[in-house]
């Protein structure tokens, strides 16, 4: 570094630019190292991720093998009448009546498919920022150059679990010498209008400038000036697709899509590729598809840092029951046994049966 550059070289005045603070400043778009980046019209900047080239896909599976030592648990009567009544006591307006002593008819047991994939990737942005400058010392570009934005290390946090963080690009900052909001003086004016807490009879003190007629900036603190940097901003997303199988009971597929299943298969690492030899071919249709649309949608734009795809089983269980002379159904799901359930016979409003 030359002796002769200082933190004083950092401090320019820079009132001429635009009134905002955020205002991006020239000194410093000039210094930036060369990189890709795609500039967004609310002054942010997106910066593409380093290409990576993929891994060898995998062997081809033996699904038989995965089928034979999974075992979906069978709902009996018994399970399906404790589910109902399990499903009623957590509800403060239906009676339990009902669900003990309705008479189960028939059972339909269907098993569905669900396949899952989930990636988890990071993006970063460099947004222009400010905070009141109070004379420290100034990380400049005096002090080199700013490293480029995927060049800086950061802890990630554990995989799937998504976050945002902050931090300031080292060698990016410059103090603006002048606050634009105050003119620099520290305090800024009040608009020559008559003080509403004493309708301008200067009676009573205005509690908002204390009777000086003027208040501290909120932009710079009553410091003066502003320190400019470049933020790093860190995003940790996971992605979420989802396919169930088609069934033809009426249980809402966004329950389906939420339920307790039984694992079948787990596959986890840096990058997956799609099934395409499972036995029911419309699971690996959505695995071709959801891989598809993750590529599609974070492409240049995200570094994929763990992809994770699975396949689970989700018991489905229609029973037909009869009481007092009518007949329904209700729903059994997922592995734990939840219930939907549309018309139950025993329902209160207010501490009041509903004729």
């Amino acid at each position: 570094m030359d002796p002769d550059l200082s933190d004083e070289d950092s401090v320019v005045d820079l009132s001429f630019e635009a009134e905002s603070p955020l205002a991006p400043l020239a000194e410093l778009l000039e210094r930036l190292p060369s990189c890709d980046w795609l500039l967004q019209g609310d002054g942010q900047q997106i910066f593409f991720p380093p290409s990576e080239a993929p891994g060898r896909p995998q062997e081809p599976r033996c699904w038989s093998s995965f089928l034979e030592h999974s075992r979906v648990p069978v709902v009996t009567e018994e399970v399906a009448r404790e589910a109902l009544l399990s499903f009623v006591n957590s509800k403060c307006c239906y009676g339990s009546a009902a669900a003990g002593n309705l008479i189960i008819q028939e059972l339909k047991p269907q098993t569905l498919c669900r396949y899952r994939l989930e990636t988890f990737s990071e993006s970063r942005i460099s947004e222009w920022t400010f905070q009141p400058f109070t004379s420290h010392s100034v990380d400049g570009p005096h002090r080199g150059a700013s490293p480029r934005l995927w060049d800086i290390k950061v802890q990630v946090p554990p995989m799937f679990q998504e976050d945002t963080r902050k931090f300031q690009v080292p060698h990016s900052s410059l103090v603006k010498a002048r606050c634009p909001s105050c003119s620099g003086a520290k305090r800024r004016a009040r608009q020559p209008r008559r003080c509403q807490l004493c309708s301008g009879s200067g009676r009573r003190r205005c509690s908002t400038c204390s009777g000086r007629g003027s208040k501290t900036c909120a932009t710079c603190k009553g410091e003066k000036k502003l320190l400019h940097f470049i933020q790093l901003v860190i995003v940790w997303k996971n992605s979420l697709f989802e396919f169930v199988t088609e069934h033809q009971l009426d249980c809402p597929a966004e329950l389906l899509a939420k339920a307790k299943g039984e694992n079948l298969f787990k596959d986890e690492n840096t990058m997956v590729y799609p099934i395409v030899d499972f036995p029911l071919r419309e699971i690996s249709l959505a695995s071709q598809r959801g891989i598809a649309e993750h590529s599609a949608a974070l492409g240049s734009r995200a570094r994929v840092l763990q992809q994770r795809q699975t396949i689970e089983l989700i018991p489905l269980t229609e029973v037909h029951y009869w009481y007092q002379g009518k007949t329904s159904v209700y729903y059994v799901y997922g592995t734990d046994h939840k219930v939907y359930v549309v018309d139950y016979p025993e329902r209160y409003c207010c501490g009041c049966t509903i004729i």
